[in-house]
């Protein structure tokens, strides 16, 4: 095939550019959600995809792909989710496309070898690549957005009623004298305080798993001097349904004036994880949490250890990987520890766990205790 029969079909594209977009408009009319759209909205960047076909077959490379055809696919799937289209209708109307350019070649009765048609297909299935992918994208992160607030809206509204009620079986308890108390209300009153304790367990086990979802690997470290104690304390306190459903001991072992230079968010993820996987294996016993700082080292060393169930010898080496779950535990979905090992490492340090069966175990990691040279707090 010669140079000047790509030209042709280039100067035809450019020539009969109206033809093609009225032919592809009337294709695309058909699918239910492109029915009223006006014609600028409706032809979007499909032109300027058009001018970039002409100016492949003229360049008559493999490798020639402009940026602006990026960027105009790009925005082309935002504008697509927008509007109402799914993904199939979106792929529709780029083969839409592909079907008029071929009616063109066919109504000139040009001859056409195969690299015309590698060309074509090249720059719209580009096209349809980039638009589909950014749509994805953007639909995943609208749908988490959703579930997340909604989840935010019923933990906080779980949250409130079952505190009245729990403060309510508390003043029953102080105010209806012993001598009323018969073994039936007793029996209530213990009923309706264990079923408040696991409903809250439960908003705490959702929050810590929505928490979990939200974290992403390559997010931006922001760090500052955090004091440990103070939010190790608070997270005590958040986990403390927890550990009264499993009756076990918290104990802040992390001394007062002890300071890491740290992404705050991060390091009350990385301790919540581990400390609410100990309590999971530690009925009955006691989860401790401390610090130090590391001598002759700009490091502090962090630790949650645990008297529970331990961890075989043969999941020490996997319990860090992403969706690696306890085959013994039917909840948790594998993101706790993977997180924590992903925020230790984006702040330059290592997280390691010491276990043995029956006798519990001791994960440890390291952290920035202070600022490097020239960094600001």
């Amino acid at each position: 095939m010669s140079t000047d029969n790509l030209h042709i079909l280039a100067a035809l594209i450019r020539r009969e550019r109206d033809t093609l977009l009225a032919e592809w408009r009337q294709e695309v009319r058909q699918l239910s959600v492109a029915h009223q759209l006006d014609v600028p909205t409706l032809n979007d960047h499909i032109p300027d995809l058009l001018e970039e076909l002409a100016y492949e077959l003229e360049a008559s490379s493999d490798e020639s792909m402009i940026g602006e055809l990026k960027k105009t696919s790009v925005i082309h799937g935002l504008d697509r989710l927008r509007i109402g289209f799914d993904v199939e209708e979106v792929v529709a109307e780029y083969n839409a496309l592909r079907g008029v350019i071929q009616d063109l070649i066919e109504r000139h009765g040009l001859r056409l070898g195969g690299s015309v048609n590698r060309t074509i297909n090249r720059v719209i299935d580009m096209s349809i690549g980039l638009a589909v992918k950014t749509y994805a994208t953007q639909k995943a992160l609208e749908i988490q957005q959703r579930r997340e607030e909604h989840l935010a809206f019923v933990a906080h509204d779980l949250r409130s009623p079952l505190a009245a009620i729990a403060m309510a079986a508390k003043l029953l308890e102080r105010t209806v004298p012993d001598v009323v108390k018969d073994k039936q209300a007793a029996m209530l009153l213990g009923t309706m305080h264990r079923n408040v304790n696991r409903l809250n367990l439960l908003v705490v086990k959702v929050v810590e798993e929505d928490a979990n979802l939200k974290a992403k690997v390559n997010q931006k470290v922001e760090r500052r001097e955090v004091k440990l104690k103070a939010l190790v304390e608070v997270l005590v306190s958040d986990l403390s349904p927890l550990a009264a459903a499993s009756n076990l001991t918290l104990i802040n072992t992390v001394p007062e004036e002890l300071a890491a230079f740290a992404d705050a968010g991060m390091l009350t993820l990385i301790f919540q994880n581990l400390i609410s996987n100990a309590i999971d294996y530690t009925p009955n016993g006691e989860v401790s949490i401390g610090a130090r700082k590391i001598e002759e080292s700009a490091a502090i060393e962090c630790w949650v250890s645990d008297n529970g169930a331990g961890i075989p010898a043969d999941r020490l080496e996997k319990v860090f990987d992403k969706l690696e779950t306890d085959p013994n535990k039917k909840s948790g979905i594998g993101l706790g520890l993977a997180i924590v090992k992903q925020f230790v490492e984006a702040h330059g340090g290592q997280v390691v766990v010491e276990s043995e069966l029956g006798r519990g175990s001791t994960f440890r990691f390291t952290i920035p205790h202070e600022a490097e040279a020239g960094t600001e707090l």
